[in-house]
């Protein structure tokens, strides 16, 4: 079993900057890759960023160029990096640890930007 728990969510004004947090706990042996998803009210829950072991990454298009995906194994903890956040960017963003078969969420933490 792997528990997720995120901080780091809020309140911000459009063309502000939040940095998400999410340390994970247990068996950590089975996590392959992190990352994180958001979902915005009424829609499916879409990926943002994704990092794996290995250390390579990969961005939804709308995150590209300000939103940046890092990880410290040293602490279990991986961090979004959010820039120039956009009233669109208003969502749930749940964190993820990919294992072999199985993918544990976190709880989600919300994301609320403001025009």
């Amino acid at each position: 079993q792997v528990t997720l728990v995120e901080s780091g969510g809020g309140l911000v004004q459009a063309g502000g900057s939040l940095r998400l947090s999410c340390v994970a706990s247990g068996d950590i042996f089975k996590i392959n890759a992190m990352g994180w998803s958001r979902q915005a009210p009424g829609k499916q829950r879409t990926l943002v960023a994704v990092t794996t072991n290995g250390g390579s990454t990969n961005y939804a298009e709308s995150a590209k160029g300000r939103f940046t995906i890092s990880r410290d194994n040293a602490e279990n903890t991986v961090y979004l990096q959010m820039n120039s956040l956009k009233p669109e960017d208003t969502a749930v963003y749940y964190c993820a640890a990919y294992g072999s078969t199985y993918t544990y969420w976190g709880q989600g933490t919300q994301v609320t930007v403001s025009s």
